[in-house]
């Protein structure tokens, strides 16, 4: 399939807008390219007649058969090394991974060959594979279950990792991720999934741009995936009390898109950086280190990171105190403010 053939169904559906939750944006995007292109093929524990865990791919059997929404033993090595296989005959492979912490099985197999395949061949070779992850906390689940691995897939060059917040890029990066002749780890925030949003006959970005959530001018909040909804919430607090905050959703973690998170900590002068994940050489770190590098001159304070703590992820009844919430952004709000 063509990239202009692809663009061209892609913005085929859905054919006007439609308030659906993410979990049924992700079903519908997986539909749609399985109906564009025979080539795209699901593959992961439990996602035939039950559906997935989260119901994600519910209806995909019935509808395209066993041949191409494939139950898997559970073996996350398994799972990623036939779909590498697969890619190089010509297929797409969507892998579900059941939760977070269950990825770690597999991650020999996604570091050391998917993201270095096409390389490895000099580009003779393409991986067009998406790996769905849901990530993250807020489900009082145990351990292995409430996890944020984003740093370790960013960090891994060869691979793009992205991470949509609302219904409508959960559908349309999704359908670019499929699109993508590159492996794609496709982070879902799982806490999520059934906050209903409109989805657009049209994506309103492409995959890799990071996205004004919010327009503000006193302090620059920078997020990404179920973190966003924390960081708008804590704007609307902030702007009762007489501070404008900017959001920024970053849907991209790699590759980061620079040029709007830049611009606007070179306007408001103040930047936090929100995630789930531990802070140490993390996204966040990043973020900071980079706009502290080219918004120097335009900074009025330090860039100010908020997230969860160097701690293994804690038992449910403690996920609310781990977990960055509003009240914690805003403090770093006014210590920004207090420079």
């Amino acid at each position: 399939m063509t990239s202009d053939t692809q663009t061209e169904q892609a913005q085929a559906a859905p054919a006007a807008s439609v308030t659906m939750p993410i979990a049924k944006a992700l079903n519908a995007a997986l539909r749609e390219a399985m109906r564009a292109d025979d080539k795209v093929l699901l593959m992961g524990e439990d996602i035939g007649p039950l559906g997935g865990v989260f119901r994600i791919t519910d209806g995909l059997h019935a509808e395209f058969g066993e041949h191409r929404v494939l139950d898997t033993p559970l073996a996350e090595s398994g799972i990623i090394g036939t779909a590498i296989g697969l890619a190089m005959r010509g297929y797409r492979p969507v892998i579900e991974i059941q939760f977070d912490g269950f990825v770690y099985p597999g991650f020999d197999q996604i570091v050391s060959q998917l993201a270095k395949m096409t390389a490895r061949h000099r580009g003779r070779v393409s991986m067009p594979i998406v790996i769905r992850i849901p990530y993250g906390g807020h489900i009082g689940a145990v351990e292995h279950h409430q996890e944020s691995p984003e740093a370790y897939f960013a960090h891994t060059a060869g691979l793009r990792v992205v991470s949509p917040s609302t219904a409508n890029d959960a559908h349309w990066m999704l359908r670019q991720a499929i699109e993508s002749d590159d492996p794609v780890i496709f982070l879902e925030p799982k806490s999520k999934y059934w906050s209903k949003g409109e989805v657009l006959p049209a994506p309103a970005a492409h995959l890799h741009q990071a996205v004004v959530a919010k327009p503000g001018s006193d302090v620059t909040l920078i997020g990404h995936g179920a973190m966003v909804h924390v960081l708008l919430q804590a704007a609307l607090i902030a702007e009762g009390e007489g501070t404008s905050c900017e959001v920024v959703d970053l849907r991209s973690l790699s590759p980061i898109d620079w040029a709007p998170l830049v611009e606007s900590a070179q306007r408001t002068g103040r930047v936090i950086v929100a995630q789930e994940a531990p802070g140490h050489v993390s996204v966040g770190s990043e973020i900071a280190a980079t706009i502290a590098e080219r918004a120097f001159y335009s900074l009025e304070a330090p860039v100010l990171r908020v997230s969860g703590f160097d701690t293994p992820f804690p038992p449910a009844q403690l996920e609310d105190i781990y977990l960055p919430d509003a009240d914690r952004v805003l403090d770093a709000v006014d210590r920004s403010l207090a420079y």
